[in-house]
């Protein structure tokens, strides 16, 4: 089920395009939001990348998570930026998750941005 999630040329934006994407629970859209070698830090023990990173997100949205989040600060230069997030996930039946992230966000030749660093516990 991918709808129409577009990815923008505002770093800026890609909180609540992200938020929107997980909400609607559109798997193929929360994945279109990563670069290729995008690494996740959910465990900073082991970062996850390529199908793990993908089979993650797979079996985190089959729990129908509701996602809640605010850019606290963003930091653009030339194709790199780096987003401060506060986020909140409720998932029925399981303790609230909550966190500060820290994403670095790579914008592609084709002027898009796109997820490269996704470390949701970044102030830990």
């Amino acid at each position: 089920m991918t709808t129409n999630f577009a990815l923008p040329e505002d770093a800026t934006k890609m909180t609540a395009l992200y938020v929107r994407a997980m909400n609607a629970g559109d798997v193929d859209a929360v994945l279109s939001l990563y670069t290729e070698d995008a690494v996740s830090v959910w465990d900073p023990e082991k970062p996850i990348s390529g199908a793990e990173h993908e089979q993650a997100v797979k079996e985190f949205m089959a729990k129908r998570p509701v996602m809640r989040a605010e850019l606290k600060e963003s930091y653009v230069t030339g194709d790199t930026a780096l987003l401060v997030v506060d986020w909140s996930f409720d998932i029925e039946g399981e303790e609230p998750l909550s966190g500060t992230g820290l994403d670095v966000l790579r914008k592609g030749p084709d002027g898009k941005w796109r997820y490269a660093i996704d470390n949701p516990f970044g102030d830990n």
